[in-house]
């Protein structure tokens, strides 16, 4: 079998979870999307917000107990990212107790997804590629998300919703066709693949997301807040804000 075969796993894996991401990210967890449709409609964001963070993370915590094969593992991800598509529905809505009960149903299977795919990054990637194929999902989940944002805050709110749920269907697409099964022969291959110590990539992927921690704070909670009248400027300042980072750490790493 080729390196070029070996690889598509994994790849495949990045793909699937960088697409689903960018829809954690760009709706779920104080994403640009939620905050649009709130402030649409006049609904207090920080309740949700809230809501939605805890129960992400009580999904990290719970599911990672439970994922114990690839089947598992896979299984976990389509119905948790399934049941996100359906509970994001109605917020092409007007407000409802739907919003909250999809918001934390959503966070929650989000977050079992999330640890689940843990399982993958263990399967697919070597150690010592671990870290670049977490830089990897960073960086290609973030452009997508910037897309995303921008659409919502110059054409729509429910353009930006829509294309967040495209983003999960191809997701839930690169997910389908995963093969299991393929632990053993990957690792078997790639166990005497090095290329030097972790050290330095893990501090330069700590660092990358400690400041993309803090530009998203900011972005959302000062930028965002009192340039809100220059709804143009400021969703193009976002991307370029954070563009040339996300290329720095893909060169790095």
């Amino acid at each position: 079998m080729n390196e070029h075969k070996l690889l598509n796993p994994r790849r495949l894996s990045i793909a699937a979870f960088s697409f689903s991401f960018a829809y954690l990210i760009s709706f779920l967890f104080e994403g640009q999307v939620l905050y649009s449709l709130l402030e649409m409609h006049g609904v207090n964001v920080s309740a949700f917000i809230l809501a939605a963070m805890i129960a992400h993370f009580m999904g990290l915590l719970i599911c990672g107990l439970f994922v114990r094969s690839q089947v598992a593992a896979k299984n976990i991800m389509l119905g948790g990212m399934g049941v996100c598509l359906v509970a994001t529905v109605p917020f092409f809505f007007a407000p409802s107790s739907l919003w909250l009960g999809g918001l934390i149903i959503s966070a929650y299977f989000s977050g079992c997804a999330v640890a689940a795919w843990g399982f993958f990054l263990r399967a697919f990637a070597p150690k010592n590629e671990r870290i670049k194929s977490c830089a990897d999902v960073l960086i290609y989940s973030n452009l997508l998300m910037i897309a995303v944002n921008v659409v919502a805050m110059n054409c729509s709110p429910f353009i930006g919703l829509s294309l967040a749920m495209l983003c999960l269907v191809i997701g839930i697409a690169f997910i389908w066709i995963l093969p299991v099964g393929q632990e053993n022969e990957h690792n078997k291959t790639f166990k005497n693949k090095t290329h030097g110590g972790i050290k330095n990539p893990l501090i330069l992927l700590c660092l990358f997301v400690f400041i993309i921690t803090i530009n998203s704070g900011l972005m959302y909670q000062v930028i965002n807040p009192a340039f809100e009248h220059l709804t143009w400027q400021v969703s193009w300042y976002w991307p370029c804000f954070i563009s040339w980072r996300l290329l720095l750490c893909a060169t790095c790493l």
